[in-house]
């Protein structure tokens, strides 16, 4: 059930957030052995908010998430829960208070399951940490989620949860979302309260609809962004490009990305190939992102860092403060070329991605379209809306040999509204099933 039906559930007696917690935690149990998408799980904590959650709604003072199952990044405070970071340094630490964004959200009267996987202090697009080992796929066994927040969808999917926290630097959110099949966005950056900021991350939702990701953001963002959610794009202008001018990309994804672009046509929305005509950013990426995950580290670290975040640590420390100063000042460029594109187009559409899941445990696919790729280099169509600071999500387009595929849809900076109304109406237009899931079919 959706947060929508669930709170009339609630509302009407129909249902108990006390039953509905302990059904979830029950999904969760059994698929979990397969999924691995839980660093840990706090059924006490989840029974307790189930409980008063009950009371409240008795009381007619339920807030807007009451008793309804979520889960938080374990990159995100949570006070009494332990929070790994998917680092071995912090393996065991027990957080002390909440960050402001879970604070929020415990704060609507949330059900929390417990704290979702990630990489080593979200570093890749691909959820194996030192902690947790590697998360899978639920649409097939072997293949990755994504990551970072590669729990979060996991979890999404396989419908452990209704409203899942993440976190996206370079993709994070839309690439589980992409790979796994659910619905993500990354907020105008700003948006949500951020615990560390490199100027390229914003914290935000994944669910497996629209209205229910549009609900956690409204309660992280304390904004209203679902009214009008339902209004459609009619008489709006998007502009669809299959390779942002630059991009590696697999034919069968970008076709049918564009398949799935077009139909905004059916929707009332003009739609023209057209690119930013902008440069790759990845060379700005690269270096903010190595500065950031530097920080902090020493050689004892180093020794116990994830295998393949060790070359980015040392990277970032081999860069001057004044070359990470000249990123930043590109970044800024950047953000303001990319604005000046949405001056006559209100959308962009594009591939979420350029490839569909490849296996867990390696850091990055290894080539695209005969191109070899980096860590981060292979996303190239969702770091340059980090760098831009714009709304960008994913929504399920398709699948391409059993997998899924995401169409990003990306907005002004401050449109969040309007990217959730976009990715709504297409969601209606092209409504998305999960009875072909891998993993929960057998669980």
């Amino acid at each position: 059930m959706t947060a929508a039906e669930l709170r009339r559930a609630y509302e009407t007696g129909e249902r108990s957030p006390v039953e509905v917690a302990q059904e979830h935690l029950e999904r969760l149990e059994r698929t979990e052995p397969e999924l691995n998408a839980f660093v840990t799980v706090t059924p006490e904590l989840a029974l307790e908010s189930a409980k008063a959650a009950e009371r409240a709604y008795a009381a007619g003072t339920a807030g807007p998430l009451a008793g309804i199952p979520a889960t938080i990044k374990d990159l995100v405070q949570l006070a009494g829960v332990r929070c790994t970071m998917g680092s071995a340094v912090h393996a065991e630490r027990v957080s002390s208070a909440d960050d402001p964004l879970a604070a929020r959200i415990r704060a609507a009267g949330a059900v929390v399951l417990g704290k979702t996987t990630t990489p080593e202090y979200g570093w890749k697009g691909e959820t194996t940490s030192p902690v947790t080992g590697s998360t899978v796929n639920p649409w097939r066994r072997g293949l990755t989620p994504g990551g970072s927040s590669g729990g979060a969808a996991a979890a999404a999917a396989a419908g452990v949860g209704v409203v899942h926290q993440g976190g996206d630097g370079a993709g994070s959110i839309r690439i589980p979302s992409s790979f796994s099949g659910v619905f993500g966005i990354k907020p105008t950056t700003g948006t949500v309260p951020q615990p560390t900021n490199s100027g390229l991350s914003s914290q935000g939702p994944i669910a497996r609809t629209v209205d229910d990701a549009a609900l956690l953001l409204e309660v992280m963002g304390q904004v209203r962004l679902r009214d009008g959610l339902d209004d459609g794009i009619d008489g709006l202008r998007a502009a669809w490009s299959g390779d942002l001018g630059y991009a590696a990309v697999d034919p069968a994804v970008r076709d049918l990305a564009e398949s799935a672009a077009v139909r905004f046509r059916e929707l009332g929305c003009s739609v023209e190939e057209r690119d930013p005509g902008l440069p790759d950013p990845w060379p700005v990426v690269e270096v903010i992102w190595a500065w950031s995950q530097s920080r902090g580290e020493d050689e004892r670290t180093l020794e116990l860092a994830d295998a393949g975040r060790r070359a980015v640590i040392e990277r970032g420390w081999s860069l001057t403060e004044s070359e990470h100063e000249r990123a930043q000042d590109e970044r800024r460029a950047y953000r303001e070329r990319m604005e000046a594109f949405f001056g006559d187009v209100d959308l962009l559409l594009t591939p979420t991605l350029p490839v569909t899941a490849f296996a867990a445990g390696r850091d990055h696919p290894g080539e695209v379209a005969g191109r070899p790729t980096e860590y981060l280099s292979w996303t190239a169509f969702t770091y340059p809306f980090n760098v831009s600071g714009q709304p960008a999500a994913s929504v399920p387009c398709g699948m391409l040999d059993g997998l899924p595929v995401g169409l990003q849809i990306v907005g002004r900076r401050g449109a969040d509204a309007l990217v959730l109304r976009a990715a709504r109406a297409f969601e209606q237009l092209q409504p998305w099933s999960y009875d072909a899931l891998d993993l929960v079919s057998t669980a």
